[in-house]
Parts: C-alpha cells; structure tokens; sequence
C-alpha cells in the first residue's frame, strides 16, 4: 500500500485526488490530510479515509478540528503546535505527498517532502516559480521522484520520451507548446477587462478551480507561472515554450520535435486524469473521467494570445529573462494583487500594475538558499501591499 499525504486536501485538486484513490484502496491509503481553514470538508475526509494525522494552517482551525474527531470517536491525530507541515511532509512512513496547496505557503512542506527523497506529486506551481534551481538540485541530490499535476505539465510528460532525465537536449526536442483557454474574458478588449468583477472573473468556461488560480486563469498568469515552470521541470530554454489559446481545453499540450512530428495529449478538462497518471506512473489506473467524444466536440480552435489586453503573460516571461529574484517578486506580487482585487480594492486591468511597479523598485539579488526566497517574498509583499493601498478603490477614512 503506498501512503499519500495531501497538502491542501479541501482545495480542488485534493479533492479531485481523493476520488480518484477512493476507486484503489487496494493501491493507496491516505497518510496524512491538510487543510487550510476548510475543518468541516477536512473532518468529513478524516471519516471517509481514516488518516493517521490531520492538519489545518490555523492554530483555531485544528482546534476546531480535533474537537470534531474526538466527537466522531476518530483516531486520526491532530497536529500539535510543535509539528509543522514540513514534518508531516517529510515523515518517514509516507511514500508520496501530493503537493496541492495553493501559492507560496506550499513551498516549505514541498521542499521538504523533496529533501527527504519522497515521491512528489507537484500542483503547487509555485515551488518552481519561486525556487526553481533549489528544487531541482535538491530533486538530483535526494532522488526524490517529481511528477506533475498540472494538466499541461502532465500532458507533456506523457508525451515526452521517456528516456531519462526529461531533458529537451536528450529526446530530440525542438519546442513546448503549452495551451491555455484563454479564460472567461477571452475578445474582449483592453478597455471591456478594465471593468469586470470578480464574480465574472471566476466563472471560468472549462475548469473548476479555486479563486486564485481561476483569477490567474482569467489574467493568463496562470499560463506565465506555467512556463517558467516548464523551463524548470523540463530543463528547456524560455525561448523554446510557446503559448497557444485554445478555447476547447480538450489538447492539454503539445511537443514538437526536430524532425517535424508535433505529439499532443487529449482528454476531458478533467484533473482527475493527470492525478491518476501521476499516481500510477508509469503505469495507468482508471480515473473516472468520461471517454473523450472527439464526435461530439466537433472541432478544436487555436489562436495566438492577446498580449495588450492580457499583459500578465508577458510580464511572466520577463521575470523569468531577468533571473536572480525576480520571478519570486512576480508570484509574491501577483498574490497580493489577486487577494486585492478580489476583495474589490483593486480593478482588474489594475493586477499586472502591481506586478510590474514590483518588478521594477523590488530590490533584485541572487538566491542562494531557501532564506532568500522567503525574505525576498516578504519584501515583494510588503511593496505590493503599499501599491494597493495607494491606489486602492477603496480610500480609508
């Protein structure tokens, strides 16, 4: 039985996973479970799947949960003060850690499943985006096993040669194209973005997301955030990843090769499936996700994306150009900028804003160690947080 710790087991890709593991209990027990503040999903999971150890990242919430298992004559154990996530992601009786937390909270966790050489099943792109040669030094010193969740990612993996390590320079590879829906706003012009509202901003057209990586979605930072984490993941220049809108969300991404062949990964817009090949790798298990009716879809579109209107993208790829720090300050500000604007203190058109004021006055140096990255986070916050309460909507009184 391999043993699986969630990181974020209440968010949209925990919870897309425990289905697919509910279908293999033969094949996989839960180990752990963790939640933000979510105690009462994370306390019906605890009774459906018995873990050894639950968590919350709230000293209330994990209150609140262990009184709710006490109650339930539950033996899973709650985390105490002294036991943090990085513990739990590093314990020595868990084999893999499904790493699904959203943003920088999940870096630490992450890295110290990947320290302790566990199999890791990567959602939280920001591990990469914000510590990218770290993690894969730390990957190659410990042997730890990576495999993506993220559907592009994924479907890349499942399409690559499998000759060891995913190196573009090894299998013959000339180009990554990774697809994006191009969101709830895609035609619109600069001018009609200005004015959405969140509520629009999270209704996105195929996928069902939390709120951050749906906004993400929408400003096209999500598929910014994904290509610096194609470059890291698959040890392949900037220069060679491409990005291509495509409405349909059915062909997850493409990889062209030298010799002229272009291989892509189909499938519903369903995570279930990158969850169960990343599980099984490299074998497969059924996830529960339809057959895919190519019939019935009809047709599949591409277009180019709209850089002017949607300037988050560009934006990602200029951080990754300037090395050093930067793409930490790209995330850190993106963050604060969502949370701003979601909580209606900031307009839409007003996200990237943030980001490249950030950019720009956001002290550059290089990153040496896991320090860095968390003081450069508090700096790339703390400058963000003035830009929007300078130029929120809302003026205090």
């Amino acid at each position: 039985m391999e043993k699986i710790v969630i990181l974020g087991s209440t968010g949209s890709i925990g919870r897309s996973a425990l289905q697919v593991i509910k279908l293999h209990k033969d094949k996989y027990k839960i180990f752990a479970l963790t939640a933000n503040t979510n105690v009462d999903l994370l306390t019906q999971q605890c009774i459906e799947f018995n873990p050894q150890y639950a968590a919350t990242l709230n000293q209330g919430a994990n209150q609140q949960l262990k009184k709710n298992l006490s109650e339930l004559n539950s033996k899973t154990i709650v985390l105490g003060e002294n036991e943090s996530l990085e513990w739990l992601a590093s314990n020595e009786d868990a084999d893999t850690v499904i790493s699904s937390i959203v943003g920088a909270a999940g870096l630490k966790p992450t890295m110290a499943a990947v320290n302790s050489g566990k199999k890791i099943l990567l959602a939280n792109k920001e591990s990469l985006v914000m510590a990218g040669h770290l993690f894969m030094d730390a990957i190659k010193k410990t042997n730890a096993c990576l495999i993506p969740i993220d559907s592009e990612h994924n479907a890349i993996m499942q399409v690559l040669s499998q000759a060891p390590p995913l190196n573009y320079n090894l299998t013959g590879v000339k180009k990554i194209l990774l697809t994006a829906s191009g969101g709830p706003f895609r035609g619109l012009t600069k001018e009609e973005v200005a004015k959405v509202m969140p509520q629009e901003a999270l209704c996105h057209p195929n996928w069902i997301m939390g709120k951050k990586i749906t906004i993400d979605s929408a400003t096209m930072m999500n598929k910014g955030l994904e290509v610096i984490e194609a470059h890291w993941l698959f040890n392949i220049p900037l220069s060679n990843i491409e990005v291509i809108i495509h409405p349909q969300s059915i062909i997850h991404s493409l990889v062209e090769y030298i010799d002229g062949s272009v291989l892509a990964q189909l499938g519903n817009p369903d995570m279930r499936s990158p969850i169960a090949y990343a599980l099984s790798h490299p074998n497969r298990i059924k996830s529960g996700v339809d057959s895919l009716d190519l019939i019935k879809i009809g047709r599949l579109d591409f277009e180019s994306p709209d850089l002017h209107t949607f300037p988050c993208l560009s934006l990602a790829y200029e951080a990754a150009n300037m090395g050093q720090n930067a793409t930490i300050i790209l995330n850190s500000a993106n963050e604060i900028a969502v949370d701003a604007f979601l909580n209606g203190l900031i307009s839409f058109d007003q996200i990237p804003q943030v980001i490249e004021s950030s950019l720009f006055y956001v002290t550059k140096s290089h990153i040496k160690n896991l320090d860095d990255v968390i003081h450069t986070d508090i700096d790339s916050r703390a400058y963000a947080s003035s830009w929007v309460n300078k130029h929120s909507k809302i003026k205090k009184s």
